[in-house]
């Protein structure tokens, strides 16, 4: 079984005392294919979700997540505190997103 570590994205955990142990990150640049940006951009005219780009923005978060959630088991972290997620478009049809948060070990 792959090891976890819990998420938070509050400063503090009721009931826990904790230290911090640092900054840890993940981040994911994701493009679609050609034949999807096509039909995006189709879309975007019509008006509507445009669900190519809401799998691509989803499957970039949660490889962002889980690269995240590896700095912090490879801190021997207890949790993470804070999470963040940020994106920015690199291009056309490319996002990247960033997840950062707090590594923290339970006193």
């Amino acid at each position: 079984m792959e090891k976890m570590v819990p998420l938070y994205n509050t400063e503090n955990i009721p009931g826990q005392k904790y230290e911090l142990i640092g900054l840890v990150k993940g981040t994911m640049i994701q493009s679609k294919h050609l034949g999807k940006d096509i039909g995006n951009a189709l879309k975007s005219i019509v008006g509507g979700e445009l669900r190519g780009y809401s799998e691509m923005l989803n499957e970039a978060r949660a490889l962002a997540t889980k690269r995240l959630m590896q700095e912090a088991i490879d801190l021997n972290a207890d949790a993470v505190v804070n999470l963040r997620y940020t994106t920015s478009a690199v291009k056309q049809g490319v996002a990247e997103i960033l997840a950062y948060g707090t590594a923290v070990k339970f006193v």
